[in-house]
Order: C-alpha cells, then structure tokens, then sequence
C-alpha cells in the first residue's frame, strides 16, 4: 500500500521530467527553424519573442475560452447551495480562495478545473454528475478539481499546452517550407544542406507527434497526483473511487455519449475522459485508465 504522500511524490518527479522533456524538444525545435533560416542570434531573439507573445495570450484569455466553448454557465448560488457548500469547503480547507462555480448542461457526469493561478480560478460540473452522484462522491470529485489549483496544475497545463502549440506551429513552418517553399539554409548549415533537409523533413513529421505524447504524459501525471492529493484532502480515497466506478458503468453503457461541447482541446482538463476516448493505445489517451486509477485510490491510507 502506498501513501497519499508518496503517490504526491512519485508523480510530480515524473511530471518534472516529462516538462523537462518537452523544454528539450521546444529549445531543439526553435534552433532548428533558425538554423534553416540562418537568421543567427537575432533569429533565436525572434523566435523568442513571438513564443512570448502566445504565452501570453494563453494565459490571459485560456480559461475564458475554455468556460466559453465548453458552454459553462456561472452557477446560481441560490440554486446550487450544496454544491457551493462543497467547494467552499473543501477549497477553504485547502487554504485557497474560493473559486468560481460553473455549470455545464450535460447529461455525461464530469468536471473540470480552469483559471490563471491560485487567486484566479474556476471549477465547472456538469448537470450529469450533480445528478448521478451522491454528496460523498461529488466531494471526491471537487477535491480533485481542487487540487489541481492547489497543485498549480492549470498553470502547469497551461505550459504544455503553450509548448505543444508553439512546437506545431514551428513544424508546421518547416512542413510548408520543404513541400512548397524551399529551405534558404544560411551560414555554416549549406555545405551540408542535404543532411540539413533531410533532418528538417523527420523534423516537421515527427515532433508535433512527440509533443503531443509528451502533453498527454503529463496529463495523466497531473491526473494521478490530483487523486492523491484529493483524496488526502478529505481523507476519503473511497468517495473519489466510488465517483469514477459510477463514470466507469456510465461510459460502458451502449448510449453514453461524450460531453457535448469538449474537444482535443479541453480534454485534459476533465476529471475523466470527456470523449469517451477508446484509445488505441494508453499512449495516445488524455487521462490514465480508470481501472488503474480506482486500484490505486483503493490501495492508499
């Protein structure tokens, strides 16, 4: 059996790693695009330049147009009194401020966490889980999403997803440059520019494939780190197992159907998959099996 903490533990290392990873591929990638253009250090500083201008129209407006394709309306406190008790609660005893309480009209039982940091935050449900669950599980769930905040994991996914985008978008340069407009390979770089093209091809195929496997790695660490620690928040692995066994026999059903308005996007940010994905492969899925996922939460003390 394992404790809340070392499952904390075990899984922000690797999280570690993985980012560790992604800032290798990111750096690798941008270098490679200078490199073809023989832009030189001035190039580096562009490049640079224009990264930090999507970071940070990212983290201005990513939340925001989350709630807003996601469809998630602010929760009338009148309305959804307990839920409003449940987060007040659980957030309060997480020493963090209240964050705000959405709703997604959708009969598919699921949740997520959104916002730019600790102070700034927002937790939506679905009309589905409200209904299936009862109290006890619905506080498993908000504890989840709670310590995604406290874990910093928006910001955390916020990132992968900055270094995803900018790597597809950096490929998809390179793509277009060797189909349609040729390779200017500046300085140093022409003597070998076969090699150089070459690389470039693998380069512009291959890496937004290895960013998107990196994301969803970190995604399903992020996942297992936020049932650990939400399960030490209330002191309750149960609650939160028996949520993801009624999730489990929903999606089985023959009718279930994905959450309406969620996409490859939103994804990682539901407390379990949203699409209903049947995943070739572990590899290619935003969140970590179920099964997995419940033996783990049942082994904890």
């Amino acid at each position: 059996m394992a404790s809340f903490f070392d499952e904390i533990a075990r899984n922000r290392l690797k999280s570690i790693i993985l980012m560790l990873l992604f800032g290798v591929l990111f750096t690798f990638i941008i270098f490679f695009v200078v490199l073809l253009l023989g832009g030189g250090i001035a190039g580096l500083f562009v490049g640079a330049a224009l990264v930090l201008l999507y970071a940070l129209f990212v983290y201005f407006t990513g939340d925001k147009l989350v709630l807003k394709m996601s469809h998630a309306k602010e929760a009338d406190k009148n309305d959804y009194s307990v839920l409003y008790g449940i987060v007040e609660g659980i957030t309060s005893a997480a020493l963090l401020p209240m964050p705000k309480v959405y709703i997604i009209d959708d009969p598919n039982p699921n949740a997520f966490a959104t916002g730019r940091n600790k102070k700034i935050s927002a937790i939506a449900v679905t009309t589905g889980l409200l209904s299936m669950m009862n109290k006890r599980e619905i506080e498993g769930v908000i504890a989840h999403e709670t310590s995604h905040i406290s874990n910093n994991d928006i910001q955390f996914m916020m990132i992968a997803v900055i270094f995803a985008g900018a790597i597809g978008i950096a490929a998809a340069f390179i793509r277009t440059m060797f189909f349609f407009g040729g390779m200017p390979i500046g300085g140093r770089g022409r003597g070998n520019s076969g090699i150089i093209l070459l690389i470039g091809l693998i380069v512009g195929l291959l890496a937004p494939l290895f960013a998107m496997l990196i994301r969803l790695a970190i995604s399903r660490r992020r996942e297992y780190m936020a049932d650990a620690n939400g399960a030490r928040l209330i002191r309750d692995p149960q609650g939160l197992a028996s949520a993801l066994k009624k999730i489990q026999a929903y999606t089985a059903k023959p009718a279930a159907r994905p959450v309406k308005n969620a996409n490859e996007i939103s994804a990682p940010l539901y407390f379990s998959n949203p699409l209903n994905g049947k995943s070739v492969s572990n590899l290619f899925s935003t969140h970590p099996p179920i099964d997995e996922r419940i033996k783990r939460l049942e082994s904890m003390y």
